[in-house]
């Protein structure tokens, strides 16, 4: 082994050492019950049961569902799924898969089988596992690869590490232009731009609701913070307009939490509030969708989405695709730097600070529908997924 894979190595030993009381803590955590045990201490993670086979690496959700119109096309494969997060790995387990949630790296070496292809999507830049897959004789390829604008100086300071890295990568499919020249300049070779595969997929609902006899407002994969903004914008809004607010939060450990914040906004000015999961129907003014998989059914029914994720500086922003789908008037904040590529391809859309909200959706009445206009033709990716 080389003197920095063994550097590397027990430096990742030593933070796990460092970080175990905390990782104890959060492991009692909703949010984390399940991934951290299996991550960082392989509870329920065993190796993959098949070698030689497809192995896709995602980090959530958002990645997970990026995959489907790729495993659409190697239906006869033997696939393979790796995950960071809880949500993106009840998402992967939707497909005819073997899913794992990746173990942490000090535990990659006993943990990797030899595989063809290891495929990693977006960011998910981790040195011990490039190394252990390409010495294990998997070929390591990066799709839909970026590096965004928030994160580019912490890779160019750094960037005799990350040449190290990206030695082990056989081809990167970038998602803009930017991105190849920022990978270029971090010593990267064989690069091609294909843009984001998110435009590929497949934007459809589950089911069918009706739309109320009113305007539908909805705020979509909120965070922390964003709603209460979202709240009083909304009661402003509706103080001289007839309206509903859909309120679906990104992530379902927040659901009670959301739900008392619009409990106070409701019985401060009088309006009515319902959980979607108890009554399944929007006759109320305020309505939390606290279901997992709805977000593009109620996309479906409103006038206006808010998308959330922008409005801090700690997200950077989420897939406006769906909600231009549906024909939706977006609204967002202007910290979307992890979606700046799909933003690109995405028409009339409103980037405001969180306390210009109540205005946004005045000036939305003057605007047309937001929309996409570009697809893009995965052709060539599938034909190097599946090379010999």
């Amino acid at each position: 082994m080389k003197p920095f894979f063994l550097f590397y190595y027990f430096v990742s030993v030593l933070l796990f050492l460092i970080a175990l009381p905390l990782l104890i803590v959060l492991s009692l955590k909703q949010k984390y019950k399940e991934s951290i045990p299996a991550r960082f201490f392989l509870f329920k993670n065993p190796k993959f049961s098949s070698a030689n086979s497809l192995w896709f690496h995602v980090c959530s959700l958002g990645e997970a569902r990026a995959l489907k119109p790729i495993f659409d096309a190697l239906k006869n494969q033997k696939l393979l799924v790796t995950t960071i997060t809880q949500t993106g790995h009840n998402e992967a387990k939707r497909y005819e898969a073997e899913v794992r949630y990746l173990p942490y790296e000090m535990y990659l070496p006993f943990w990797i089988k030899p595989q063809k292809k290891l495929i990693v999507l977006e960011a998910e830049f981790w040195y011990i596992l490039f190394c252990v897959a390409r010495a294990n004789g998997a070929q390591i390829i990066l799709l839909n690869a970026r590096i965004s604008d928030k994160s580019v100086d912490k890779y160019m300071k750094f960037s005799w590490f990350y040449k190290k890295l990206l030695q082990n990568v056989d081809i990167i499919y970038a998602q803009s232009e930017v991105d190849k020249n920022r990978f270029l300049a971090l010593g990267a070779k064989n690069i091609e731009v294909i843009g984001n595969i998110k435009l590929a997929g497949e934007i459809k609902k589950t089911k069918a609701y009706t739309k109320p006899n009113t305007e539908v407002i909805v705020a979509g994969s909120t965070h922390a913070g964003e709603e209460k903004s979202i709240l009083e914008a909304f009661i402003t809004y509706k103080e001289q307009n007839d309206a509903k607010l859909i309120v679906v939060p990104r992530h379902p450990e927040r659901f009670n939490e959301v739900y008392t914040l619009i409990e106070g906004y409701a019985k401060e000015n009088a309006l009515t509030l319902s959980r979607f999961s108890e009554v399944k129907n929007f006759a109320s003014d305020l309505v939390l969708v606290d279901i997992m998989g709805e977000l593009n059914n109620m996309y479906a029914i409103s006038d206006i989405a808010i998308l959330g994720g922008a409005f801090k500086d700690d997200v950077g922003g989420h897939n406006p695709l769906e909600p231009a789908y549906f024909g939706c008037k977006i609204i967002t904040g202007k910290h979307f730097f992890h979606q700046k590529e799909l933003f690109r391809y995405v028409h009339h859309v409103q980037y405001v600070n969180a306390d210009e909200i109540d205005n946004a959706l005045e000036m939305a009445k003057e605007l047309p529908p937001s929309m996409v206009e570009e697809k893009i033709n995965l052709e060539a990716v599938i034909k190097k997924i599946l090379e010999d």
